[in-house]
């Protein structure tokens, strides 16, 4: 029997989800034509921006659809700097993949520049540094900080964060594709202008997400051609996908509460793995976190290793980010936070349909494999 706990890669696609994208395929047409077919197909991409707007509290015109969160990351950044002639951007140094590298690549045009706000050991914001950032920084500047990491689960805390900015003057992003779905997002209530939104973390399908633009504030596209997305991506609209992406995110608004009741789980997967491996490290343990992620440490046994043999014996976990076609390399994320063994850890994370059998099964494993592992690392050394 196979165990699923990659949650933070992908989630399992919803039923209902499946069913928007089936009848989406089944119709057919374009929603940019104006025939009925072709006026069914708007209306299906219209209740689902309805939909994603309502997940995280927005207006159904500052919702861009894109094809995930990563291109959402890239036009916001890239977007917001071409438009506002940003000169200044700060960005989390535990921030995905999608924003830091296009930060990197962003950094000298135009005179841009780039700086990372660091993190403490729990990987939290350093609001002092940040403030420091800040202080220093022009008015024409851009911020870019996760709501909650992709590895750890870490909660930014955004209320500080973006209070701050704004009262500088500068763009704020935020990225919360991990968040989403799984806790409550307010996209008024947050404050910021920009926002990240991935429909796979939650049930929907792959290859498909959203950018939610303040309304007001403005946006360079990054693809050219149609006007779809009120001129702001072109291309025609994925519906069966974004069909899929309404349906998934209507469902988690009506059921935020199983998320959450997935913290009782991680809390007893990780102090059953403490109490039998004191050894062990939870990292970020200290912050609030999502209520389905671990990240679980054990010095000298690779992370690399640890996946290959928790999927020998029938669970699925990942060392890190899912994003870097298929290869294992050491966290940024664990590096930022200080952690001295940061290629020796694995993320858990739970969905919806773990069970307590399940985590329990996972935890006699990961054990298992333990004790054997570090015994071979005491022979070695003997």
């Amino acid at each position: 029997m196979r165990v699923y706990l990659d949650h933070n890669a992908t989630s399992p696609l919803l039923p209902a989800a499946r069913a928007a994208m089936v009848a989406a395929l089944d119709a057919g047409g374009n929603p940019s034509s104006v025939h009925d077919e072709g006026r069914i197909a708007r209306r299906t991409v219209e209740t689902a921006r309805t939909e994603v707007a309502a997940l995280v509290n927005a207006k159904p015109a500052e919702v861009i659809f894109t094809s995930g969160g990563s291109e959402a990351n890239a036009l916001a950044l890239r977007g917001a700097v071409k438009a506002h002639r940003v000169t200044r951007l700060l960005v989390g140094a535990t921030e995905h993949d999608s924003v830091l590298t296009v930060a990197d690549d962003l950094a000298g045009e135009g005179g841009l520049s780039v700086a990372r706000i660091a993190v403490d050991r729990d990987g939290r914001i350093d609001l002092n540094h940040f403030q420091s950032l800040l202080a220093e920084a022009p008015e024409s500047t851009l911020v870019s900080v996760m709501l909650a990491n992709n590895e750890t689960g870490v909660i930014a805390p955004l209320a500080d964060i973006v209070a701050s900015a704004k009262a500088k003057g500068a763009l704020v992003h935020v990225d919360a594709a991990q968040a989403a779905g799984r806790m409550g997002v307010d996209f008024k209530a947050l404050g910021a202008d920009l926002l990240t939104l991935s429909a796979h973390k939650f049930g929907g399908p792959q290859g498909v997400g959203a950018l939610i633009v303040r309304d007001g504030v403005a946006i360079a596209r990054q693809i050219a051609g149609g006007g779809q997305e009120l001129g702001r991506r072109a291309g025609t609209e994925n519906v069966p996908a974004i069909a899929g992406f309404g349906a998934a995110a209507a469902h988690a608004r009506a059921h935020l509460e199983v998320w959450t009741r997935l913290a009782a789980l991680r809390d007893r997967l990780e102090a059953s793995v403490l109490n039998s491996m004191p050894q062990a490290v939870v990292h970020g343990a200290g912050a609030s976190r999502l209520p389905n992620t671990t990240m679980l440490g054990l010095a000298g046994v690779s992370g690399e290793t640890q996946v290959m043999a928790l999927d020998l014996a029938g669970f699925a976990i990942s060392s890190g980010a899912a994003c870097s076609s298929g290869r294992v390399k050491t966290s940024h994320v664990l590096a930022a936070m200080g952690v001295a063994d940061a290629g020796d850890a694995v993320r858990i994370a739970l969905g919806p349909a773990t069970t307590e059998a399940e985590v329990d099964a996972f935890v006699t494993a990961w054990i298992s494999f333990a004790e054997r592992a570090l015994a071979r690392r005491t022979q070695k050394a003997a």
